[in-house]
């Protein structure tokens, strides 16, 4: 999980470590593809407001990755912006999309489609 705000990467983690996944976390947008590339998760979930890079970007980056397998990671991107025009291209990109606040019950059914 790449996310910069304490209380939701926190409240995620517990929702989803009770369901018995495990949760890596990067606070920050700088180097978050090497994070992602060296643990090689299943699932990515991507804020899109991050400092030193934004969730856009790493997006972009990780789509493009040379690596067909790391490149097809599915991916939860998390937006505080709603699901306006701005967002749009990032849904397309993303595997799913959940705008904050999202409920405990919607998070969990996310990623179990993702993982499924």
């Amino acid at each position: 999980m790449i996310e910069d705000e304490t209380n939701i990467a926190e409240a995620v983690r517990f929702i989803l470590t009770r369901e018995g996944w495990r949760i890596g976390l990067h606070p920050e947008g700088k180097g978050a593809m090497q994070r992602i590339r060296a643990a090689r998760p299943r699932l990515v979930i991507l804020d899109l407001m991050l400092p030193g890079r934004s969730g856009a970007e790493i997006l972009a980056e990780l789509r493009a990755d040379t690596d067909a397998g790391l490149a097809a990671t599915p991916v939860l991107m998390l937006t505080a912006r709603g699901q306006g025009p701005a967002v749009q291209p990032l849904a397309e990109k993303a595997d799913a999309l959940l705008a904050k606040p999202f409920s405990n019950d919607d998070l969990r059914r996310v990623v179990r489609e993702l993982l499924a």
